[in-house]
């Protein structure tokens, strides 16, 4: 059964300010898939159930706005200490606002407690976050 990580994007406004960030990030695998990539302290235990379709969901600002598909975990040995590197798809996928509180590290999403994607053209993608987030709360979206 697939599970998600969910991540806090420390210091990051916007998904436009990650994109921002992340220009000229970007890798590739041998296949041509551009990726990027976030390294952390500890390997999931639940590996498996991420690398069955799992994404990695970030918080920003208090909100899980966007998410990233898991396409790889690879332990890397960092200064005699082994790390675990989570490979995503550059890809972001923009998702409906859902509040979090915060945590320290990663925290496991359910397929049924991750928000839906938000599809240009279908949804609110383009509304102001702020919007959006109100319409939400009042359950016109």
């Amino acid at each position: 059964m697939t599970v998600h990580i969910l991540k806090l994007c420390v210091g990051i406004e916007t998904v436009e300010h990650l994109m921002e960030v992340r220009k000229g990030q970007e890798h590739r695998l041998s296949d041509g898939t551009a990726y990027h990539y976030h390294m952390t302290r500890f390997r999931p235990k639940r590996a498996e159930e991420i690398l069955d379709g799992g994404s990695i969901f970030w918080v920003v600002k208090g909100f899980i706005q966007f998410r990233q598909r898991i396409i790889g975990l690879e332990n890397i040995k960092i200064d005699g200490a082994v790390k675990c590197k989570i490979i995503m798809n550059a890809k972001i996928v923009r998702t409906e606002s859902q509040p979090r509180r915060p945590h320290q590290g990663w925290r496991y999403l359910t397929v049924t407690d991750a928000p839906r994607d938000i599809v240009i053209g279908k949804n609110v993608a383009d509304m102001p976050l702020e919007l959006s987030r109100e319409l939400r709360e009042m359950g016109l979206i």
